[in-house]
């Protein structure tokens, strides 16, 4: 599937949800969730490819591979927390989204620390 058929899917979807809103407003919000949920695992599914490039700079540049899966947690929780927060917005509930994204930039600077602690280690010894 290309970007244009899940464009599609997603355009079909809240046309449907807008058409579903006079009628029951609810089904209109089930409707773009499942539209959602359906994006996101075809984009889940789109991570081997980002796996396997990350093996492909793992042997060029010698890398951890500690750092590489820090690297690919951090993706997967932008990835979810973006798709809550804006699942949330879109059914009313602003704040919560927010409150979502936040917890989701303090998971990754928490996932971050050790990696930044090793950057000033190495800083460290090259100034000595």
């Amino acid at each position: 599937m290309s970007i244009v058929t899940i464009a599609a899917a997603g355009i079909v979807a809240v046309l449907m949800a807008v058409q579903l809103k006079s009628a029951k407003g609810e089904y209109g919000i089930y409707v773009v969730l499942a539209a959602g949920l359906f994006i996101f695992f075809y984009g889940a599914m789109k991570l081997a490819g980002i796996l396997e490039a990350l093996e492909k700079i793992e042997s060029y540049i010698r890398i951890g591979r500690p750092y590489l899966e820090a690297l690919l947690k951090m993706i997967g929780i932008t990835y979810v927390t973006e798709f809550a927060a804006g699942m949330c917005r879109d059914a009313g509930y602003g704040s919560l989204g927010n409150q979502i994204e936040i917890f989701g930039k303090l998971s990754i600077l928490a996932l971050s620390m050790p990696i930044l602690l090793a950057l000033f280690g190495t800083l460290e010894q090259f100034l000595r």
